[in-house]
């Protein structure tokens, strides 16, 4: 007999919002008479698809049912508009200015210590790739979080692509440096361009997603287009945004804030809410377009698929959760 486990973060199939229902929700509330005051004030524009990107025709991706919420998705309207993406500005409303960012031609520039360096074009690389969707959690350091259906290929499958040499065990990750089309690469305080990495176990982990779509269609700019990172087991920053390079190497890179504030955000930066940040809590977190506020979950509910990548290694002086 198969006695299947249920995991943290899954709901019962019965309990789950039909995908029909849900994308027909304003309509329902219109009928019901409560939406009309919803469709007026929709920002509409952030969620704009770029007339720039010919991948438009591939979405969207079919979905991996093996990752499911235990939330309802975020409304996309406010998914687009609270964003952080520090070379447009810091604060959360960058969706308008990061339309600057020209996203085709687009190459990813891949090196280091690999078999064959190479540089591929960002439609090409999906030409290449398994593209599906996922349902993930994400879960910012500054304790706000959404529920996102991503689209995009396993990380996984770039590394299989690269052919790195045996020796490396890290994947640095960098993006653009154009000041001219982001004001905020001219504040000369910040080490750019944006860095961030991860150990070739992470990169091979199942949960690891390289993205290049959201809600069914080709990512905004203010998400990263037109390639991002998404590892929902760690906060947010972590989840570097417009990549254009990928290397191996067998040294630890430091990351953007790491470089900043090392004392605030670790290499690791997995969840964990028994680990307060210096200077907030991090035991729950605000569900954004929501009035509601729910604890957070060690890994942030992905403990079943990631924890074993650091079993013991906190006795080796690792800071794993910040």
């Amino acid at each position: 007999m198969l006695i299947r486990k249920q995991r943290g973060w899954e709901i019962p199939e019965m309990r789950a919002t039909p995908e029909a229902l849900f994308w027909r929700r304003r309509e329902v509330l219109v009928g019901l008479g409560l939406g009309g005051a919803m469709l007026l004030t929709r920002p509409g524009r952030a969620r704009a698809v770029a007339a720039d990107d010919p991948s438009g025709t591939l979405y969207p991706f079919p979905r991996n049912e093996r990752y499911q919420l235990d939330r309802a998705l975020t409304d996309p309207d406010v998914a687009s508009r609270y964003n952080n993406f520090y070379e447009f500005g810091s604060h959360k409303e960058i969706w308008e200015a990061a339309q600057t960012l020209v996203i085709r031609p687009w190459e990813i520039r891949i090196d280091g210590m690999v078999e064959k360096e190479m540089t591929i074009a960002i439609d090409d690389l999906l030409a290449k790739m398994p593209r599906e969707e996922r349902l993930y959690r994400h879960r910012c350091v500054e304790a706000w979080a959404m529920a996102v259906p991503w689209s995009g290929f396993p990380m996984a499958e770039l590394v299989k692509l690269a052919r790195p040499l045996g020796s490396a065990t890290y994947v640095r990750m960098e993006t653009f440096l154009d000041p001219d089309a982001a004001p905020g690469q001219r504040q000369v305080w910040y080490p750019w361009p944006y860095v961030e990495s991860v150990t070739i176990a992470e990169a091979m982990n199942e949960l690891a997603f390289l993205v290049s779509g959201v809600y069914g269609k080709p990512l905004p700019r203010q998400h990263g287009a037109p390639l991002r990172l998404v590892l929902p087991w760690k906060y947010g920053f972590k989840s570097i945004k417009s990549i254009v390079r990928i290397s191996f190497t067998d040294q630890r890179p430091v990351s953007f804030w790491e470089e900043i504030q090392g004392s605030e955000y670790g290499f690791w930066a997995n969840v964990n809410p028994e680990v307060a940040h210096p200077r907030w809590s991090q035991a729950s977190e605000a569900l954004i377009g929501t009035s509601e506020r729910v604890p957070t979950q060690l890994y942030n509910g992905y403990g079943d698929y990631v924890a074993a990548l650091y079993a013991g290694m906190e006795g080796e002086g690792e800071r794993l959760f910040m």
